[in-house]
């Protein structure tokens, strides 16, 4: 009788959660998609045609058994599809909210493919996780046995915070590093709340600091501590602090004020929401409202400033970009919420200047066109002649993707091996660095990824260092 609960993708349609009207949405930072009723979530997950092999899995980073716990949820369940995916993911209810299925596991679902309309993978994952919440099925990490060992982790983002759940149900000693004054990294303050809310982060924080994890927060390594004294203090230390570094334009008048950084943006809109006090917001600096606002960017960065930009109270928001809307990085998904929302998109663009002196007042725009394809197979954008204008702009945010800082400099580890992209060099499986003991994962390793991809390594490298601390001398040796 069970298998009469699948199937439906012949006789029931794709539906998505509801999304909250544009004109509502806009004036505030709640998340946008409404919850699945338990009755919607299960005959949406009875659309899933169970194939012998899911894609939907094999495209997964984490490889989340997706079938099992869709069948689970057309059941009724609930708790077990939890512990399912709980199993192979840290943190599934961040997953089902900002992981680009289009691109992942819904982007290669088989009934997709055939027509009918992919299985909404991530809402049911985001449902069927704040239901273990709300009825408690999210339990304690209570170590079996306490272990002496102990683990640095340099990084209080999803990877470290993966990590650091590996470790710490184990009974290892885990102390995370973190420069900032809160825990998650990008899921606290890169994000905006209208893609993930704030307590869904921080009631994963709160379950790491119940099961004994140290935060030891405003500390900058190199700065308030060396990374000498890091791995002095512990049998083994994880690298997880991503890259922050923002690309720049080289650009005549792109030192004038009113040009800000993507992540500075979004990281001040993010304390607001927390309730701090923000000096550059309130006088204005990273403040949107009633200012004509410009980004320069395509990725996902760049839709979540421009839909910041409109909740503030912007009197426009333009977003430029130097190839056109099918070339475009970021997820087509954003776009349309974006466009929803009021961001005007101006395709084939790209910046050659600023005007205004010493505080912005337009950008100097050169029209592209798309040329040959280059090594990547994407064709390049190429300038035409004599159509540049000026976009009036009191603000401007570069969101420009971001690069690794030096930290083989900066901790004054000149043995700590990087590529010629300034990223580290880390074993593809077990991500040992050149130093032993030393492991690192997510972007600082990748360069700019996705939170999924940060979540694997981070549970990865969990696994590399028990080992790693069961045999110490012998892996020393090697």
């Amino acid at each position: 009788m069970a298998k009469d609960r699948m199937l439906k993708f012949v006789t029931v349609g794709k539906e998505t959660p509801e999304k909250r009207p544009a004109d509502l949405r806009a004036q505030d930072f709640h998340e946008i998609y409404r919850e699945f009723a338990a009755e919607k979530a299960a005959e949406q997950a009875s659309r899933c045609s169970q194939c012998g092999v899911p894609y939907c899995q094999s495209h997964c980073p984490l490889h989340n058994n997706i079938p099992d716990w869709l069948r689970l949820t057309a059941e009724g369940r609930l708790q077990e599809a939890y512990e399912i995916s709980q199993a192979t993911n840290t943190f599934p209810e961040i997953c089902g909210r900002i992981c680009p299925q289009d691109r992942l596991c819904e982007g290669n679902c088989v009934i997709e493919q055939s027509g009918h309309g992919t299985v909404t993978i991530g809402s049911v994952e985001k449902y069927i996780t704040d239901t273990a919440w709300e009825n408690g099925w999210v339990k304690p990490i209570k170590p079996h046995q306490e272990r002496s060992e102990s683990v640095g982790i340099i990084g209080a983002g999803p990877g470290g915070l993966a990590a650091a759940d590996v470790l710490r149900r184990q009974g290892v000693q885990v102390t995370v590093y973190d420069r900032y004054d809160r825990a998650g990294g990008l899921l606290t303050y890169g994000i905006p709340g209208f893609k993930l809310e704030k307590p869904v982060v921080m009631q994963r924080i709160e379950q790491l600091e119940a099961a004994g994890v140290q935060f030891v927060l405003n500390c900058t390594v190199g700065v308030d501590i060396s990374f000498d004294a890091i791995r002095g203090q512990h049998d083994a230390v994880l690298i997880a602090t991503g890259v922050y570094k923002a690309r720049d334009i080289s650009a005549p008048g792109v030192g004038a004020a009113g040009i800000v950084k993507a992540l500075d943006y979004l990281t001040a809109s993010n304390r607001k929401s927390f309730g701090d006090e923000v000096e550059e917001f309130d006088n204005g600096t990273l403040n949107a409202a009633g200012k004509r606002v410009v980004v320069i960017g395509g990725g996902d960065t760049a839709m979540d400033c421009v839909r910041t930009a409109i909740r503030q109270g912007a009197t426009s928001v333009k977003c430029l970009y130097r190839r056109d809307k099918a070339n475009m990085p970021g997820s087509q998904r954003e776009v349309q919420n974006a466009e929803e929302e009021g961001v005007d998109f101006v395709w084939l663009t790209a910046p050659k200047g600023f005007t205004g002196g010493d505080h912005v007042e337009g950008v100097m725009v050169q029209r592209m066109r798309l040329g040959a394809p280059d090594a990547s197979g994407r064709q390049s954008p190429e300038i035409i002649e004599g159509a540049d204008y000026v976009e009036p702009a009191d603000l401007v945010v570069q969101a420009l993707g971001f690069e690794p800082e030096e930290i083989p400099t900066l901790w004054g580890v000149p043995e700590l091996a990087v590529t010629r992209w300034g990223t580290i060099k880390a074993d593809f499986r077990s991500h040992a660095t050149s130093l032993p003991g030393v492991y690192a994962v997510g972007d600082i390793v990748r360069g700019a990824s996705l939170v999924v991809w940060a979540i694997r390594d981070g549970r990865e490298a969990g696994e590399a260092i028990l080992s790693y601390l069961a045999q110490p001398a012998v892996v020393a040796a090697e």
